[in-house]
């Protein structure tokens, strides 16, 4: 017979947000300092709980961004992440989390928000190291996010989310360098961006001054999977460790 007395588990949702930036021409990711138990004091990405009343979940991570950052989302590139959900993953019970990943050039300081102690950016190194501990399972959602990123690169136009309206090629790749990890060769990468056509286009007749002769601007095209696509170089593992110990 039917249990009439069967209910819904109960299962509460989060948002938590993977930024990132370049700073310094370095890759940086977003922490706060958790200024509530559990964790209390531990570096957290930032996040919270749906609000009730219907709260839909991109509007939940925009709020967030805002609340615990101070950071505007309206010129943040802002994309759904993945949803991690196992059991134990947070000690208040049964929690589900709706990840995002939120990318945009030249952030400025963030201001912590009502249940943060403190924000700050951290060299996205540093967190994949573990140098720096991370509560929850906030480490694998940060790695998570970053290796998307450095996947997205190499088929879509996310890069120009690190650029400003406006930039050099030699900008560009910058971003690339910066999120790969990893040097490139300038002509070699001038030839990918130019085959790859509507990625970026001339912004007009102005050029920038970069420490040589002046360099042509471009901006974001209307094409937004790259092909043929730039594909990332590999590393050994010799290299990914020395990478790591001069950052």
């Amino acid at each position: 017979m039917p249990d009439d007395a069967w209910s819904p588990p109960s299962v509460l949702l989060t948002v938590d947000l993977v930024i990132l930036t370049l700073r310094d021409g370095r890759l940086h990711i977003l922490l706060v300092e958790r200024g509530e138990a559990p964790f209390q004091g531990m570096s957290a990405l930032p996040g919270g709980f749906l609000n009730h009343g219907g709260e839909e979940i991109l509007d939940a991570a925009h709020r967030e961004l805002s609340e615990e950052t101070a950071l505007a989302s309206s010129w943040v590139h802002l994309e759904e992440l993945g949803v991690y959900g196992e059991s134990g993953r947070d000690p208040r019970g049964r929690v589900v989390s709706v990840a995002h990943l939120a990318i945009a050039p030249g952030l400025p300081d963030p201001v912590a928000g009502t249940d943060a102690f403190d924000a700050a950016w951290i060299p996205a190194n540093a967190v994949l190291s573990g140098e720096v501990e991370l509560a929850f399972d906030h480490r694998r959602i940060a790695r998570d996010g970053i290796e998307h990123a450095r996947t997205k690169l190499e088929f879509s136009s996310l890069a120009t989310a690190f650029c400003g309206t406006e930039f050099t090629i030699a900008e560009l790749q910058h971003v690339y360098e910066a999120v790969w990890g990893t040097s490139l060769d300038t002509r070699n990468f001038y030839r990918k961006v130019q085959a790859a056509k509507g990625f970026i286009i001339p912004a007009g007749t102005d050029r920038r001054r970069t420490g040589g002769r002046p360099a042509r601007l471009y901006r974001a095209g209307p094409k937004t999977i790259l092909f043929p696509p730039l594909i990332r170089p590999t590393m050994s593992a010799t290299e990914e460790n020395t990478r790591g110990e001069e950052e």
